[in-house]
């Protein structure tokens, strides 16, 4: 019997697994999806996201997202809250890529406009914006640029002249997490010395894109957004030093877990009590990637906006910079009373509603400004945060979600084909290599397309507007 059938469903987009199932449930486990996407999703993602139920202080109930597949511990595309006080937190549950997240630029060009400029400006950028697995800048931070990166992340960029005034309030958590520099091993900062601003290989990606539907008029007027106006998304994490801060606190979560005596059903879910020195240790620590993260997307912004600026006179505004890879300290109700949780989200996108206070003034009538991609060469979403997102802890699909491993992808899809696909759609894709951007091809992803309407008709997220790319920026 497989581990699908036991679910139950709750409604069209819910299903749920009592955890009277497993001894070592403490909370139920939830998938939002269609019974197709039940269907289609791998029993070891199902597992990894009924093992998140053993944590030690979790809360209401384990949660996935539509775009669940399966990864290292949880599955991408799992949440989970534990409490603050006598819960855990897990670097196996936030993942190697600390951080990787997605912003958006807004432009004044509309597509007419880009008639005789695109193939060039899209060159430019490509050379601009360093890429790749492995790749950094020709020249490098020093390390005491480094560390005012991981402590005060987008915000020291910006003060140093690589934004504009006004970027700082559109990220999340203000690209500023709370963090100690100091709790970044040595060998981790190397590995991002030249990495601020650099895009990294695998699905990050930098897109020049059409709006091509609005669904809200009032929110898309607020987000600045308007039929046939160009946009740029950026997609990308915190590099090698995100990679190595996690396989370093990985290493030490083994030995608290033995010390705790904590029984979990996955050696990859391995954790720190949170309020112990090693479990605040790993916090700050995290914050410090989390905000090299933050500001990698600003310094790729900055490129953008200088290639941009030497096309068109009016520039690039920032609508939201939202990150998908974190475990973060939130105020949620549970039992009817508030409490100090530290939720993971790992391959989800936090969603907070209207009326919350950690929204800049801007979006506090709207919700947060929600950033969904699909897989290269078909349209994307930004999407508003909902009151009815309260049982996902206000989180939501960080995009499609793989449906095929890159090994598959590169076995069964036809690098000549994709690049003739892309063509006929007059996408414009400047890669480091046919072999990575077959293996990002939309075949080896699910439909974003689904995936948006399971998220909105649950709740967790309103719909805005759909966007289409014109040009793919990719790495090796």
């Amino acid at each position: 019997m497989s581990i699908k059938d036991k679910f139950t469903k709750v409604n069209k987009n819910l299903w749920e697994l009592p955890k009277e199932h497993f001894p070592f449930m403490r909370v139920p486990a939830r998938l939002y999806g269609t019974r197709e996407i039940l269907s289609q999703t791998e029993d070891r993602a199902l597992k990894q996201l009924v093992n998140i139920t053993s944590l030690p202080g979790i809360v209401r109930h384990a949660v996935a997202m539509p775009d669940i597949h399966s990864g290292y511990g949880p599955p991408i595309g799992g949440v989970g809250a534990t409490l603050a006080d006598g819960g855990v937190i897990s670097p196996g549950f936030v993942g190697f890529d600390q951080n990787c997240g997605l912003r958006i630029l807004t432009s004044g060009v509309s597509l007419g406009d880009m008639e005789g400029y695109l193939e060039n400006l899209t060159e430019e950028i490509f050379k601009n914006v360093p890429s790749g697995v492995g790749r950094g800048r020709k020249k490098a931070m020093s390390m005491s640029d480094l560390e005012s990166v991981l402590d005060h992340g987008s915000k020291w960029l910006v003060e140093q002249g690589y934004g504009k005034k006004g970027d700082v309030e559109f990220c999340e958590g203000r690209g500023c997490l709370e963090s100690d520099h100091r709790k970044v091993s040595e060998k981790a900062k190397s590995r991002g010395l030249d990495q601020v601003g650099t895009l990294g290989g695998g699905n990050h990606f930098i897109e020049i894109q059409m709006v091509d539907e609005i669904y809200d008029d009032k929110k898309a007027e607020v987000f600045g957004l308007a039929e046939e106006q160009i946009v740029v998304m950026i997609h990308t994490g915190s590099r090698g030093l995100g990679h190595q801060n996690c396989k370093d606190f990985l290493k030490k979560a083994e030995k608290s877990t033995k010390k705790n005596n904590y029984d979990l059903p996955d050696s990859q879910l391995n954790c720190f009590p949170f309020d112990s020195k090693e479990g605040q240790n790993f916090f700050l620590g995290l914050g410090g990637a989390c905000n090299f993260s933050f500001a990698n997307r600003q310094m790729i912004a900055h490129s953008v906006r200088k290639v941009w600026r030497s096309v068109f006179e009016e520039g690039l505004d920032l609508l939201y910079d939202v990150a998908h890879n974190t475990a973060k300290v939130e105020n949620h109700e549970v039992d009817g009373t508030e409490r100090k949780l530290v939720v993971h989200r790992k391959g989800a996108t936090r969603a907070f509603p209207p009326g919350s206070k950690e929204l800049p003034d801007k979006y506090r009538e709207t919700g947060q400004p929600v950033i969904m991609p699909g897989s290269m060469g078909t349209c994307s979403y930004v999407l508003a945060g909902s009151r009815d997102g309260k049982p996902s802890f206000y989180s939501t699909a960080h995009g499609a979600g793989r449906k095929m491993s890159r090994t598959a992808a590169r076995k069964n899809i036809s690098g000549k084909d994709l690049f003739a696909s892309l063509k006929k759609k007059r996408i414009i894709l400047k890669s480091g290599s046919r072999k990575g951007a077959t293996e990002e091809a939309p075949a080896a992803y699910k439909d974003i397309n689904e995936i948006v309407e399971v998220v909105s008709e649950a709740g967790l997220a309103t719909k805005v507007a759909k966007v289409k790319p014109v040009a793919v920026i990719k790495g090796e």
